[in-house]
């Protein structure tokens, strides 16, 4: 293996290059996630001068934040993927930074809890790099630059300065957001593990020096009381001490601590078992590889500082269990599941410093042998690596099949009327909600939107229906809805209700082509909106389409072809329908999903060509039999539209597929 030897200025490029394999590799392939949405709609819309008051009700000291970082970068989803790399590289600079000024003497400690921090494969949401760089990361560089101030304020001959320092960036660190309100504690712990003397006098050297700190933690927690209790915070409430027993918050504690501490670093190989010859799973492994092969000569280098030094291991394991439990906390009191490859896990964000700490501590303490280590961290290192690869790769197809369902939806509704309420169950992808979706809906159908009320709302019936916003599904019932500083205003009246199952094609459910009995075996919060869907809404032939923004226009595939059929539908237009239909499968696209051959057979049966609808359905019911209940549908209304020297035929098709009368 080639020895590689590289002076420590260098480690700015080692850690430049690693977090271009972890973070930057699929970054073109990638976009907006969650709340990026909302986010970015209002920063293109309204300004970043909207995020202050947008805040205000919530996170306040976020609103500057977000303020800053949108003035500074567009919304413009690869921007800000770039801006995730910039920022991520720099969180991993400032924990190599402050544990230096902390362990000063030991620089091989530092780099490898530094290199820990910035691969840390707990946290996923890198990619929702909108949302979390604003609210989690920046702030958690401002408290581990304020941590790396206290320590180098206690070697310096005039510590004012460095501590006045340390003091702001801990307020700049621990107002914004709630998350980081626990690993306060570990200045303190950090504090007494680097005194020397007796347990006494390390104790009171410890608390007069965390003392100033311990100042603005107290005034945040009053903060957080006051703005939880009395004020307009509503983002979720603290319960925990309504719920609160030792067993439960042991089995907790033990959860977080395993999960924190070890889980994390070698998931990933269970998730590439799973699927072990995917491309995915294969391109994972061989980055894993590669990575070890570039870390461990590095390492082997780095090693040769701290040779001679005592080990500390049980003093990073008392410091990482603390800290992982204190990280837990917020979230553990908002009785919020700690939940991997999820967005849960954002909360791991707080815990991040001491599981990096435990697991040091633990291979510090149990591993004699320096060159046994060096494998060992190089191995868990890139284990990291391989975990941020691998959720990269997750996110890279969740903005593909973004890309498939904003298109497809202009495909089906190339403009709305405004005031539209847009209902469906839940759509077929895992990082986006309603009021996720309603923002770049809103962009593609009102790109010229100014400040007024919300043209479009998407909800999902799943969560919505009798609360609040969407009490029943019935006409006529008021929608208000408000989305940060705007407010939509419509009627259920107003709604069209679409569907789009996993691996099929989107579609606009509308009673009049008979959808409530084809769909009827769908969730019945779903099927009873469909009285409520008024195709009128749609705008078949307006003079500038609706465009998806920031996606190019995929392949023209069976989707296209179904989409733009059901369109040609609506309008009456059925030889079109059967032309795309025919297309389609000139082209050798099929659906998935056999309900989608319902538009075709109905086409091809009003427009004369009985045996071309009976031979579709016959073929869709072999492949699917749950499809008979739309067939008998779709020919009853065939029946019904038919001229009578037809009907007797008709009929007799709905005889062969045993389609009970009405």
């Amino acid at each position: 293996m080639i020895n590689i030897r590289l002076p420590k200025r260098h480690v700015t490029v080692i850690f430049a290059l690693t977090t271009l394999i972890a973070y930057g590799l699929l970054v073109p392939f990638t976009g907006f996630y969650w709340d990026d949405w909302p986010f970015a709609w209002s920063a293109h819309f309204l300004g970043p001068g909207d995020f202050n008051p947008s805040f205000a009700p919530y996170r306040p000291f976020l609103g500057p934040i977000f303020y800053f970082t949108t003035s500074l970068v567009p919304p413009v989803p690869l921007y800000w993927q770039i801006f995730a790399l910039i920022i991520r590289f720099i969180l991993g600079l400032s924990s190599w930074w402050m544990f230096r000024q902390a362990w000063h003497n030991r620089p091989r400690l530092a780099l490898i809890a530094a290199f820990l921090m910035l691969v840390f494969p707990g946290y996923s949401q890198h990619w929702v790099a909108f949302t979390h760089i604003n609210q989690e990361l920046i702030p958690f560089i401002f408290y581990l630059l304020s941590f790396g101030f206290t320590f180098k304020a206690l070697r310096a001959e005039k510590p004012a300065g460095y501590l006045t320092i340390a003091l702001l960036l801990q307020i700049c660190g621990i107002f914004p957001t709630e998350y980081f309100f626990g690993i306060e504690g570990l200045r303190f712990l950090l504090l007494f593990s680097v005194f020397e003397g007796g347990i006494i006098q390390r104790f009171t050297k410890t608390l007069r020096t965390w003392f100033p700190y311990l100042l603005i933690w107290i005034l945040n927690a009053a903060w957080l009381i006051y703005y939880y209790r009395f004020g307009a915070y509503a983002s979720y409430a603290i319960t925990a001490t309504k719920t609160f027993t030792a067993l439960n918050f042991l089995q907790d504690s033990l959860d977080s601590i395993w999960k924190a501490g070890f889980y994390v670093w070698i998931q990933v190989l269970a998730l590439i078992l799973k699927s072990p010859t995917a491309p995915a799973s294969l391109l994972t492994f061989g980055l894993i590889l590669l990575s070890f092969a570039f870390l461990l000569p590095y390492l082997k280098n780095a090693a040769r500082e701290d040779e001679g030094k005592s080990n500390i291991g049980h003093a990073l394991i008392l410091i990482g269990i603390p800290g992982i439990l204190l990280g837990r906390l917020p979230s553990l009191a908002a009785e919020l599941p700690l939940t991997l490859q999820s967005s849960y896990d954002r909360f791991m964000i707080s815990m991040m410093i001491g599981g990096s700490l435990l697991l040091l501590g633990v291979i510090e303490l149990l591993v004699k042998n320096n060159q046994i280590k060096n494998y060992i961290f190089a191995s868990i290192i890139a284990l990291g690596i391989g975990q941020q690869v691998f959720n990269a790769n997750i996110f890279r197809r969740d903005w593909e099949d973004q890309r498939n369902i904003y298109w497809q939806m202009t495909w089906r509704m190339p403009a709305l009327k405004p005031n539209t309420i847009i209902l469906t169950h839940q759509m077929p992808i895992d990082y986006e909600t309603d009021a996720s979706f309603t923002a770049p809906i809103n962009w593609m159908y009102a790109p010229d939107y100014t400040r007024s009320d919300l043209p479009y709302l998407m909800l999902y019936t799943e969560k919505r229906v009798g609360g609040g916003v969407l009490p029943a599904l019935e006409p006529d019932i008021p929608i208000a809805f408000n989305y940060r500083t705007v407010s939509f205003y419509g009627n259920t009246s107003q709604a069209v209700v679409i569907y789009m199952p996993r691996g099929g094609c989107l579609r606009v459910l509308d009673p009049s082509q008979g959808d409530m009995e084809a769909y009827s075996r769908l969730p019945e919060v779903l099927t009873q909106a469909i009285p409520l869907s008024d195709s009128s809404r749609i705008i078949t032939n307006p003079e500038k389409a609706a465009t998806p923004m920031f996606f190019s226009e995929p392949k023209h595939e069976w989707c296209y072809y179904f989409t733009k059929a059901e369109l040609a539908q609506q309008m009456g237009d059925y030889p079109k329908v059967v032309l795309l239909g025919n297309e389609a499968v000139s082209l050798g696209y099929q659906p998935t999903d056999q309900n989608e051959w319902l538009v075709f057979i109905k086409a091809h049966a009003l427009t004369g060509d009985l045996q071309t609808a009976e031979t579709i359905s016959l073929a869709a019911i072999e492949k699917d039999v749950r499809v008979r209940r739309g067939i008998c549908s779709s020919w009853r209304q065939v029946l019904e539209r038919s001229l009578i020297e037809r009907k007797n035929e008709i009929e007799r098709v709905l005889s062969n597929f045993e389609c009970k009368s009405q």
